[in-house]
């Protein structure tokens, strides 16, 4: 990259991070990497805004989710030594996990076609946020008490940390090591990331770590967490560290192991699937992405990977109002603007008649669509982009979901294994069902909801292993679709639901389906 374009993408980079250049604002770092050689790092905001400490080239950050692509690797390691097979059920390494009614494999694990409800959803459905302290051993409970799945293995895709945190504990029980000493010792240590670390416990003490702040109107507040991290979201690393370890991607330090991380699988039914082994393989603009997100109370991560220009962008906050996924692509479209084979963006279609809640009847499942394009869905706003087919598709890593234009009070909606769900418009005005207040359990979750008047409408208080919490108020959608708000640490979500009858036609019961975790059901206590 000559010398004149690295100024003017330094200088690209200073006007993406100009919001958060100013006093008593935490903030972001941007690096990129070009042909082997970090090119880019510019910093703006604070890492401690009690202290006044400004984030610098040595500054750390919890990384998350970006987190899950070193367990698989780790995995990898072992399976090349023989010691494991990725074939491997999972109860061959950790017998004691309940039988969930289907055989899952360690690679439909790192697939994420496992199957397994989400811990973390599971936790906040039984009042336990992320806010709330607990323990390793209340996320293995909240696995154990599970019967069933979301779906078949290798049928659909469903993110769950569920799987991560069992591969991390996969990787202990076969190594003999905890997952943080094993990391260090055939990864961090020989790639020179002497700034990373596998952190389980967040009262560890770490050297440089940036505090996580979440906006609260016009200041800021510390962002709470008390859960414990494993193969799932542990890791703490910095810019420099993640530019070490893309390099590998390219000088193959270790032999194979980049080509398997990025190795896709297909569902049952031979459609594609985008998630590889802790890396999300897809396009941008014409080009092939390798990249990964990561979210935290406070923490925001994007790795982004653009294999055949040898470039890689890493954004990272610890400001949780930042949308590092667009940051990312925004110092992306700058560096690679005019070149040949990265498209144009497609033009927006109209998009008249999309705005609104949908709703599916079959499952309660709901969207909403408002202006930017934006969606909707558990609470969790995303925008949307063209896809040059007259449809509309997330601008999130690992979330399919493409839209197409409504047709009259109707419109189909894409997700993984190419699933087609049909949603009808939601009334403007509906009831919800009578006869859904009293105590209701689910044996899952290991937990009561109790649902009762609250403030001219109903509400649930929930009661469950490890907290309780509520009142979360009811919403009616239309018949017998409602939905819970669930307030969160990470944001203000919902949950939908959809109640049972029984042969009298009366309520006897409801299952409830988030994000992440769906087919809970809910009976009389």
């Amino acid at each position: 990259m000559a010398g004149l374009d690295d100024l003017a993408l330094r200088r690209q980079a200073r006007r993406l991070l100009a919001p958060w250049d100013r006093p008593g604002s935490p903030g972001a770092t941007l690096g990129l990497v070009c042909q082997g050689a970090l090119v880019l790092h510019e910093s703006a905001g604070l890492a401690s805004l009690e202290l006044g400490v400004p984030i610098g080239p040595g500054t750390c950050f919890r990384v998350a989710s970006v987190s899950k692509q070193f367990t698989c690797a780790a995995i990898l390691l072992l399976a090349v030594e023989g010691r494991l097979s990725v074939e491997d059920s999972v109860h061959d390494h950790l017998p004691e996990l309940p039988e969930f009614g289907a055989r899952i494999t360690i690679d439909q694990l790192m697939h994420n076609v496992s199957g397994l409800r989400d811990m973390l959803e599971l936790m906040r459905f039984g009042g336990a946020d992320l806010s709330h302290p607990c323990h390793t051993e209340d996320l293995l409970a909240a696995i154990g008490r599970q019967r069933s799945l979301n779906f078949a293995p290798g049928t659909r895709f469903r993110y769950s940390n569920t799987g991560f945190l069992l591969l991390g504990r996969i990787v202990e029980r076969v190594s003999g090591e905890s997952l943080d000493d094993f990391l260090a010792r055939r990864i961090f240590t020989p790639f020179g990331m002497t700034r990373t670390r596998h952190t389980p416990s967040i009262a560890e003490v770490v050297p440089g770590l940036a505090t996580g702040y979440l906006p609260q109107g016009e200041s800021f507040r510390r962002a709470q967490h008390g859960f414990p991290l494993g193969g799932e979201g542990g890791l703490v690393s910095c810019v420099e560290d993640l530019a070490l370890w893309d390099r590998n991607f390219t000088i193959h330090r270790v032999p194979g192991l980049a080509e398997t991380l990025v190795e896709q699988q297909p569902f049952a039914n031979g459609k594609p699937n985008l998630y590889a082994r802790g890396l999300e393989v897809t396009s941008y603009r014409g080009l092939r992405t390798v990249n990964h997100g990561g979210l935290w109370p406070g923490y925001k991560t994007c790795f982004l990977r653009v294999p055949e220009r040898e470039m890689t962008v890493i954004a990272i906050a610890n400001h949780g109002g930042i949308d590092t996924h667009a940051l990312a692509h925004r110092l992306l479209d700058a560096a690679l603007e005019g070149m040949p084979g990265f498209h144009a963006v497609p033009p927006m279609p109209r998009l008249d008649g999309l705005f609104g809640r949908w709703v599916a009847p079959e499952s309660g499942t709901t969207v909403e669509f408002a202006e930017g394009p934006v969606a909707t869905q558990h609470g969790v706003p995303f925008p949307l982009a063209p896809t040059g087919d007259g449809r509309l598709a997330a601008m999130r890593g690992v979330f399919p979901f493409t839209v197409g234009l409504p047709e009259g009070d109707s419109l189909t909606l894409e997700t993984d294994a190419g699933t087609l769900t049909r949603f009808r418009r939601a009334p403007a005005e509906a009831s919800l069902p009578e006869g859904l207040t009293g105590t209701w359990h689910c044996e899952e979750l290991g937990a009561a909801w109790t649902i009762a008047p609250e403030e001219g409408g109903l509400a649930v208080c929930v009661r469950g292993p490890v907290a309780s919490a509520g009142p979360w108020p009811l919403q009616a959608i239309t018949g017998d679709a409602f939905r819970i708000r669930t307030p969160g640490m990470l944001f203000q979500g919902w949950v939908d639901a959809l109640a049972e009858r029984g042969a009298d036609g009366r309520v006897a019961g409801f299952t409830v389906n988030g994000a992440r975790a769906s087919g809970l059901r809910f009976l009389p206590a």
